[in-house]
């Protein structure tokens, strides 16, 4: 294996524990809040829910952060540091016997988890323009595995104890460190070398500085509308079956790891293809056309049983994310990857945190109270959303052209 496939595969590992170690604590996080916590299960979810935007807020901070110290100091440093914590960080929450410390704990977990702009920075920086977008995939690939393996794994090890999951993530991450120390190279170099500077590597900064890039502005745009319509699925996929469709827990796992293996197949291979004959712009429009569809049947479909034969076809759609992201990292310079990455990891996080309070209320609105209600809403919301993508993507068209 060459050099560049072990740093490659590396990262994918990274990605995907990443993915993996949020997936892999989920199953034991309610008994473990309400034990340290000293409440119920409906005290523990609403714990829970301060944890989640705690760690989105942590990420949306610290994106640009450490993809800008990343273009000063060098990928390798960051993301084998990054690692470490990481560790660290796990083995605190497996002795953690307050909920404070918890709180401190994924403070510091999502600041480690913004180095997911410094690993895809790495990939830009080995890919030449024309392999960006497929090598974009990957990424995507790495994550929709990390998000099938990390519940399912977890629930297994939850059965040895609630503590047993952030002992393996712990391992996972040490490993991984150590892998990487041997196989991962540098790729920033004296030419390529940005001084940091807060007043850039802060969010706002570092989106101002971004969006100054031809083009780049519009994208983060799409992108932002395009993140805040798919997270429909995690944030209300669970609540939405059992209503429309009285699904067990069982049911429902079933289902998100379809949806999750079909994401990893699509943007690690059939996105290939899809470029190869589309082309980026011609891919994003595909992409943006097929979810738009896949909401609105979604959002009307009553039997439960073509739900779940549409659950992974919508993952046909999963081609966007990638080929937007080399869009935009085609348009940035070499010395300033680390920094796209990181306005793109921050936008990212903005849409996580607002997005589940947005559709979870959409959803409690259309199926409180008597009567058959319309669990689907949400749906269409994404869908509406979806509608002003192409909207913003349709307008870009005659402006400058970005090349494929």
């Amino acid at each position: 294996m060459s050099t560049e496939r072990r740093a490659l595969a590396f990262i994918l590992i990274t990605l995907a524990l990443d993915a993996m170690g949020i997936g892999l604590i989920l199953p034991v996080m309610p008994d473990l809040i309400a034990g340290v916590g000293g409440t119920d299960i409906a005290g523990a979810a609403v714990w829970g829910g301060v944890l989640a935007t705690t760690f989105a807020v942590m990420q949306f901070i610290f994106g640009p952060i450490v993809g800008s110290l990343s273009d000063r100091f060098g990928r390798r440093p960051v993301l084998l540091v990054s690692l470490l914590v990481m560790c660290v960080d796990y083995l605190v929450m497996a002795v953690a016997g307050t909920i404070w410390l918890l709180l401190l704990t994924r403070v510091i977990g999502g600041i480690t988890a913004a180095t997911q702009s410094t690993a895809t920075a790495y990939v830009a920086d080995i890919t030449p323009p024309e392999k960006k977008a497929a090598r974009f995939g990957l990424v995507g690939a790495a994550f929709g595995v990390g998000f099938v393996l990390g519940p399912v794994i977890g629930g297994l090890l939850g059965e040895l104890g609630m503590r047993a999951p952030f002992y393996a993530a712990a391992a996972l991450a040490g490993a991984n460190a150590v892998f990487g120390w041997l196989v991962l190279p540098e790729t920033v170099t004296d030419r390529t070398r940005r001084p940091f500077r807060l007043a850039r590597a802060n969010p706002f900064g570092a989106f101002r500085g971004i969006t100054a890039l031809p083009g780049v502005g519009r994208f983060l745009s799409l992108f932002f509308l395009y993140e805040f319509a798919f997270i429909v699925y995690p944030a209300v996929w669970v609540y939405f079956t059992k209503e429309a469709f009285g699904w067990s827990p069982g049911m429902v796992g079933a289902s998100l790891a379809l949806f999750g293996i079909a994401v990893a197949v699509v943007q690690a291979g059939l996105i290939r293809i899809v470029l190869a004959r589309l082309g980026e712009r011609g891919t994003i429009l595909y992409g943006l056309c097929f979810n738009l569809a896949a909401f609105v049947v979604l959002a009307i479909v009553r039997d439960g049983q073509t739900a779940l034969w549409l659950t992974p076809l919508t993952a046909l759609g999963a081609v966007v994310t990638p080929a937007l992201q080399a869009q935009m990292s085609k348009a940035a310079p070499d010395d300033r990857q680390g920094e796209l990455q990181g306005v793109i990891s921050s936008v990212r996080s903005v849409a996580q945190i607002f997005a589940p309070l947005v559709l979870t209320q959409v959803f409690y609105a259309f199926t409180a109270g008597e009567g058959p209600g319309f669990p689907g809403a949400p749906f269409l919301v994404s869908a509406g959303l979806m509608v002003l993508c192409l909207a913003v993507f349709m307008a870009g068209r005659t402006g400058r052209p970005e090349t494929t």
